[in-house]
């Protein structure tokens, strides 16, 4: 009877605590709810006029009123929009729709859209209205205004507060059990119990062991934490852009005083000797764009292969070199390879083995035991670099690419307690295709050594995990893509890498666009009237170059109008010559463009202009700026950056983008011309419609393809990523504290 009285004594007060909540919490829910809204609202308003302003523009300036009441009509059949009308420059409501709430006049739309929550009272219920300029350069018509229903959301609101306090009487209660049970429970069965929720044993992984009275409890809890962490994934604000800036923060917010390492075969900076002594280069990669902002961030070590010439000159005796350059603010530590090991574990077993099986592009994959054997060697030599340079026994480890399929497991043997993310930078097969590895299972193994294992699509995530249903003996939790090997748990989970968009500074050094069509033109000895595409690519099989020229030939047959009037210029940067399959396609592009040329061209004009160079980034971008439209063909690519390059360089919101559905890039990247590069017709009929289509579908389209890649650039991927690490880190260090006070009891 005391130890109930006891009890009650404590419950009195809580449940007050819990009502005193509740009463506070309601209100500000509601003002929350309704914040969101409007902010949804503004966000619906803008983006509905930024869809439809040419074609009004176009509407009222013709005085075309059927047109104009056709594309009110469209919008007013959405339930929540109330009302379309424009004020003229007098304050007058020129145009507006049938049923346009009475009451609302130019000057009060103007005096409600400049507050901060821009939302009306009227007798029928409330209304929000947003009033955009409706104007095309220096023209201006006046302004747009756009009137919605907020019925649902104060029907929302009126649910929401149901469902709180409905939350808050069964928290109310929960926590009563709780406590009537945790009375009944010893200290050690509690400790235990809760050892075995850290442990995963419920909120992990199912319940395998003891505390079954706390099994209904975890399984609740586990939903919930899914639940929140979805929830909060799919409400994150477009608005809240990633910066270096904010993945510093991040940085020092969540992973603050923790050791982070990159691994990668390719290193940031490479110093080479030239006649005016040694001079530093940055590759262009996506990889060192990426991951460059963390390590400036971390001040973390960076671990690569060596391979400019004068890289030995430059390092310590422990091999390291503090960069960039002009501001040091990290180790870049290389490792040093033989050329029989570069040829066997670099060209050989990645670049012949592991390249071609990914990528499914009809080329044999060559496996031989004397390029595993230097795969495996190499692997624990980069195993063994990264364990002498780690300062504490659970650093933060960021491994890139195929060049490292077993380096997780080699690292996770001897620094158990690492935080190991792996990012898989290439596709990944179907089981029946990866089943030709004669070694599948020891790389499937040493991937899983991963804490994080991360690819560009989620296609490729659930290609990886039927590929170790089907070869390895493991526990798989399908639902949330967890794969349990070894009492070790691997997240597997896409992470869609991008491209460092430019600033405002950025965009201003920029040549215009008009100096870029001359510029590319003039280099060509082509007219200012001739039509231009642009594909930029490596030298390699997969990217589609050849299925690109067989498209350009089909669309000069198809349309003869074009032959003297269109060329594309293709930049194809040599890569892996010494490999025979890249020899032999060089070959064959070759005889293919000379016959093209052959047959379309004359001394003066080629339809197929071929660099076989690499061009840095600045002629690029001009290049880019200067062209009606960029090609990528892709027969399988990961992700390919150069789609989102081209996007970011066309701040005119002109040109189009030609996309391989093959390309990861495809599932982002919906509004450009998706095509399948194996069928020569439907990538023909894309090149014509690009060169001939109308400059107001070229602005929608652009417009919406440079938001997604604004939104999600290269930050946002290594942001994402560094999150989920933070918080396996913050659940395993709880962990390592309940087993060490559980011990002491």
């Amino acid at each position: 009877m005391n130890t109930f009285r006891l009890q009650f004594r404590f419950l009195a007060p809580l449940f007050l605590v819990i009502a005193a909540t509740a009463y506070l919490t309601v209100p500000l829910v509601d003002q929350l709810s309704l914040r969101w809204t409007v902010r949804d609202l503004n966000s619906r308003s803008q983006l509905i006029a930024n869809t439809i302003s040419d074609n009004v523009f176009d509407a009222v300036t013709s005085l075309d009123h059927v047109r104009l009441d056709s594309i009110f009509n469209r919008l007013i059949m959405d339930e929540r929009v109330l009302g379309v009308g424009i004020c003229d420059h007098d304050g007058q409501l020129s145009e507006k729709t049938a049923g346009f709430p009475d009451g609302i006049s130019c000057s009060v739309a103007d005096a409600v859209a400049k507050k901060s929550s821009p939302t009306l009272k009227l007798t029928r219920g409330s209304v929000h209205i947003a009033v955009e300029p409706l104007d095309r350069g220096v023209l201006s018509l006046g302004e747009l205004i756009l009137v919605h229903d907020l019925s649902y959301a104060e029907k929302r609101g009126e649910d929401t507060r149901r469902y709180l306090i409905l939350f808050f009487v069964i928290l109310g209660s929960v926590i009563a059990l709780i406590t009537v049970i945790t009375a009944h429970l010893s200290l050690r069965g509690w400790v235990a119990g809760a050892r075995a929720l850290m442990r995963g044993e419920g909120l992990l992984k199912p319940f395998e062991t003891s505390s079954p009275e706390l099994q209904p409890l975890a399984q609740d809890l586990r939903a919930m934490l899914r639940e929140l962490e979805e929830e909060r994934r799919s409400r994150e604000s477009p608005q809240d852009l990633w910066t270096p800036e904010k993945l510093r923060d991040l940085l020092h917010a969540d992973l603050r005083g923790d050791e982070v390492l990159v691994v990668s075969n390719r290193e940031p900076y490479i110093h080479e000797n030239t006649p005016d002594g040694i001079v530093v280069k940055r590759p262009a990669s996506g990889l060192v764009t990426a991951v460059e902002p963390v390590m400036r961030a971390c001040s973390g070590t960076w671990i690569a292969h060596g391979s400019g010439s004068a890289d030995r000159l430059v390092v310590d005796s422990n091999d390291t070199v503090q960069v960039p350059p002009d501001k040091p603010s990290y180790s870049l530590k290389r490792v040093w390879l033989t050329k029989e090991e570069e040829e066997g574990y670099y060209y050989g077993f990645a670049n012949e083995g592991l390249w071609p099986l990914c990528h499914i592009a009809h080329v044999r994959p060559v496996f031989r035991v004397s390029d595993w054997e230097y795969y495996k060697a190499v692997n624990q030599r980069f195993a063994d670099k990264v364990i002498a340079s780690a300062r504490t026994d659970d650093p933060v480890i960021l491994v890139q690419d195929y060049h490292f399929a077993l380096l997780p497991q080699m690292i996770r043997e001897r620094l158990p307690r690492a935080t190991i993310i792996t990012f898989w930078h290439i596709p990944w097969p179907n089981p029946e295709s990866f089943s030709i590895c004669p070694w599948r299972a020891e790389l499937l193994r040493g991937m899983l050594g991963s804490s994080i294992l991360g690819f560009h699509t989620r296609y490729h995530c659930k290609n990886f995990i039927e590929t170790v249903d089907r070869f390895l003996e493991t526990r798989i939790e399908h639902e949330h893509s967890i794969i349990r090997l070894d009492n070790r748990e691997t997240l597997v989970k896409s992470y869609p890498i991008s491209i460092h968009w430019p600033d405002e500074a950025e965009e201003a050094s920029w040549p215009s666009i008009e100096d870029c069509r001359s510029e590319l033109r003039q280099r060509f000895g082509l007219s200012a009237s001739h039509q231009v595409a642009i594909g930029v690519d490596r030298f390699d099989y997969t990217k589609g170059i050849l299925e690109r020229a067989n498209a350009v030939e089909r669309m000069l047959e198809k349309h003869p109008d074009m032959i003297g009037k269109f060329s594309l210029i293709q930049v194809a940067a040599p890569s892996r010559s010494s490999l025979d399959e890249y020899r032999y396609f060089q070959e064959r592009l070759l005889q293919r463009v000379e016959e093209i040329n052959q047959r379309f061209g004359n001394e003066s004009y080629k339809p197929f202009i071929l660099l076989a160079e690499h061009q840095g980034s600045n002629v690029l971008t001009r290049y880019f700026r200067g062209a009606e439209a960029c090609v990528v063909t892709s027969l399988h690519d990961g992700m390919n950056l150069v789609s989102k390059e081209f996007i970011s360089s066309r701040n005119d919101l002109a040109g189009v983008l030609i996309l391989s559905q093959f390309a990861g890039a495809a599932g982002e990247l919906p509004e450009a011309l998706i095509v399948n590069p194996y069928h020569v017709e439907e990538t023909a009929d894309a090149l014509y419609r690009a060169m001939t289509m109308p400059e107001g579908e070229q602005r929608e389209r652009m417009r919406n393809l440079r938001t997604t890649v604004r939104e999600r650039n290269v930050y946002r991927w290594a942001g994402h990523m560094l999150q989920d690490a933070a918080r396996s880190r913050r659940r395993e260090r709880i962990e390592a504290r309940l087993l060490s006070h559980s011990e002491n009891c």
